[in-house]
């Protein structure tokens, strides 16, 4: 049993609704389509998420990164390289009409505290992390996420890195973005 699917942000009521629109765009008129169903997507060129956000905390506050929730919110994340290259080996495989795939990593993700680790061992090594008391940083943050990619990997893909690699990967491209190497 699938469902009730019941979004706690406008951006998941969006994403749920556009796959809505999609299935019945097949249904009626559209050839074909592929939903593509994303974790958290890390990488450059990097515009906002994160872990550019605890960069340029650090580069404004070097001896302290306040970070918001507890830490413990634990989401997989998967670096663009490997999104990249779901999705032109999804273009090439897929062979249904209409197909949704979950995209990510192998593993359950990491932990905002392993990140804010991370960057803090980057940019400010030493700096303090304070964290808030919520188990989620904002409204509409969802503490704990993870799906299961079988489907994707029933046709033989596989990503390169897991969460905790693309996270120390992005953390020195993004670093290096931001003119902190």
């Amino acid at each position: 049993d699938v469902g009730p699917l019941l979004p706690i942000s406008n951006y998941g009521a969006m994403k749920l609704a556009s796959e809505a629109l999609i299935s019945a765009a097949v249904e009626n008129w559209l050839d074909r389509a592929l939903i593509f169903r994303f974790p958290n997507v890390i990488g450059v060129p990097a515009t906002h998420g994160v872990i550019l956000d605890f960069v340029r905390k650090l580069k404004v506050s070097p001896s302290k990164l306040n970070v918001l929730g507890s830490g413990r919110q634990r989401k997989a994340y998967l670096h663009v390289n490997d999104l990249i290259d779901a999705i032109v080996y999804l273009r090439a495989n897929a062979s249904e009409r209409l197909g949704c795939y979950n995209i990510g990593p192998e593993d359950k993700g990491v932990t905002v505290s392993f990140i804010a680790e991370t960057t803090v061992e980057a940019v400010a090594p030493g700096a303090g992390i304070e964290y808030g008391v919520e188990d989620r940083g904002w409204a509409g943050d969802v503490p704990r996420f993870s799906y299961d990619i079988a489907k994707l990997r029933a046709l033989g893909w596989r990503p390169q890195l897991g969460s905790a690699d693309a996270v120390r990967k992005a953390v020195v491209e993004i670093v290096r973005q931001e003119g902190h190497l």
